[in-house]
């Protein structure tokens, strides 16, 4: 795991060198500040016109994987945040197995999760309507 972060940050070294050479030579005298606002911005707003249509068609009848996108974003942002604070912390030892396991838990209790529910609409469509299911 901690090879795995210091990859992670030599990568974003050299790319925030390229960036900085990128202003340099073009002239544009931005600051760090700058150069975050503007390109935190662009990356925000180019994972918008990406991710927008794509959750506007899920949303016409899959709200569920919507969901599901969301707290899989989370559970990953909250396993590598455990993993670094027990590295930094020392109260246990930062290991990317931790993560994949914690995220593989997950998945686990979401497929029991989805074969419970698929099992309850199978037989919601045997005893009712169309119309009294969209409400169950």
């Amino acid at each position: 795991m901690t090879a795995l972060l210091y990859e992670l940050v030599r990568g974003i070294a050299r790319i925030h060198d390229e960036i900085l050479e990128i202003n340099d030579s073009f002239a544009l005298f931005l600051s760090d500040k700058q150069l975050h606002f503007v390109l935190m911005g662009m990356l925000g707003m180019g994972l918008l016109f990406v991710i927008y249509p794509l959750f506007l068609l899920l949303s016409k009848k899959h709200v569920l994987v919507i969901a599901w996108i969301y707290v899989f974003t989370v559970m990953v942002v909250f396993s590598f945040a455990i993993e670094i604070g027990q590295g930094f912390t020392g109260t246990g030892t930062m290991d990317l197995e931790d993560v994949i396991s914690g995220l593989s838990g997950f998945m686990l209790a979401f497929l029991v999760f989805a074969a419970v529910r698929a099992v309850f609409l199978f037989f919601a469509g045997l005893f009712f309507p169309k119309a009294e299911r969209d409400t169950i």
